[in-house]
């Protein structure tokens, strides 16, 4: 069941089914999509301009998801020989599934008593599996905490990215596929299924959001993107506190126009391998 949450006190309860008036911890988290409060009908033009807002990020999220699924369906037709030769690598490089699933928190818009909200659920985001069969998420867990919590510097011998480096978890052709990205386009299904969007916010796994501090949670106000700003200006050569910084950025500016533009700047950042690893 999806959980609902607030900008008042963000919080995050991993596995949450419902929230309920009678426990104050669960009550406080929901997110209003729109700003908290109104202006008063009284108020004349102000509240007629606040009505066009709103309805003009109505309108922005209609045609955007009518963009992710056309341009998702048409990739997958384009990429399809693709797709395949990379699935035959894997089953050649490495024993194991073609594909990896992995946990992640996405978000939806949703109504809630006649008003717009984000509702927060976990979804499964597919990927092309890079690593090692049945690897151990412990050491990635960790490094997560520490990158949250600020304890992580960047790896100068690595040209400055916050990366978790060397992993020996990491297949031959993995390397290859997170160097160039390809391991991303299993993805473009969760686009087409509605978790995700070509752009918006990196979508994280549920123990990076429990480390989340008081207004980080403001990121999850949109549908997880396969790319965004964070993608195109470093990636992983980018710190916590600037990725937070890129996507609440992001959700205020959100347009087609942006989406666009983000959208033709990632093949430049893939092709170079900008911040990839």
């Amino acid at each position: 069941m999806p959980s609902i949450t607030s900008f008042r006190t963000p919080k995050y309860i991993p596995g949450l089914g419902t929230v309920t008036k009678s426990d104050p911890a669960l009550a406080s988290l929901t997110f209003g999509a729109e700003p908290p409060s109104a202006p008063h009908p009284q108020e004349g033009p102000s509240h007629e301009s606040y009505c066009t807002a709103i309805s003009q990020k109505q309108l922005y999220y209609v045609c955007k998801r009518c963009l992710d699924f056309c341009l998702a369906v048409s990739a997958l037709i384009l990429l399809l020989p693709l797709l395949l030769l990379i699935a035959l690598l894997i089953k050649v490089d490495s024993s194991g599934p073609i594909f990896f699933t992995h946990e992640r928190v996405g978000t939806k818009r949703a109504r809630l008593r006649g008003e717009a909200v984000w509702v927060i659920e976990n979804f499964p985001m597919h990927k092309f599996r890079s690593m090692v069969q049945n690897a151990d998420s412990a050491a990635h867990e960790a490094y997560i905490r520490d990158f949250v919590q600020g304890r992580v510097q960047p790896d100068r011998a690595k040209g400055g990215k916050f990366k978790l480096t060397n992993d020996p978890r990491v297949t031959r052709i993995g390397r290859i596929l997170r160097r160039t990205s390809l391991d991303e386009l299993p993805q473009l299904f969760n686009v087409l299924k509605g978790q995700m969007s070509l752009v918006g916010p990196r979508p994280v796994p549920p123990y990076e959001v429990a480390c989340y501090r008081p207004g980080d949670h403001k990121r999850l106000t949109a549908p997880p993107g396969i790319t965004g700003l964070w993608q195109v200006n470093g990636r992983c050569r980018v710190s916590f506190e600037e990725m937070i910084h890129m996507d609440l950025e992001y959700i205020q500016k959100a347009s087609l126009w942006m989406d666009l533009q983000i959208l033709f700047l990632t093949i430049p950042a893939v092709l170079c391998g900008r911040g990839a690893e």
